[in-house]
């Protein structure tokens, strides 16, 4: 199983997990997602498999809604790393644009229906 690594853009906040190739992504058309424009990893990764290095108190959270799902981003350049899914708490679904040899853009992907669980 590949072992990929990533960061925000000023390296503040880094992570890295085990996976399956990653060969598509997922995106999500509730109103946060649909701004954000991001690809994400499909299938999310458990809890325990994403490990995350943070300088300080780089890593902020944003959440709405139902305030289930959390949204982390590095407070610092402001990119979006990773989130705790609001349909499976203790997963995460990570940024591909962040992921290290990842070329998000050429990646084909889903779209999620995420405006209906609002």
């Amino acid at each position: 199983m590949p072992h990929y690594t990533g960061s925000c853009h000023c390296g503040a906040v880094k992570f890295e997990f085990d996976a399956d190739e990653i060969t598509q992504g997922l995106s999500c058309n509730c109103s946060f997602c649909e701004r954000r424009a991001a690809i994400m990893l499909n299938p999310p990764v458990a809890d325990a498999d994403l490990k995350r290095t943070v300088d300080g108190d780089a890593l902020s959270c944003y959440q709405f809604g139902n305030k289930v799902a959390k949204h982390y981003f590095c407070n610092r350049c402001g990119i979006y790393t990773f989130h705790e899914s609001m349909r499976k708490p203790g997963w995460f679904r990570v940024n591909l644009g962040a992921v290290d040899g990842v070329d998000s853009f050429s990646l084909e992907r889903e779209v999620f229906n995420g405006r209906e669980l609002l």
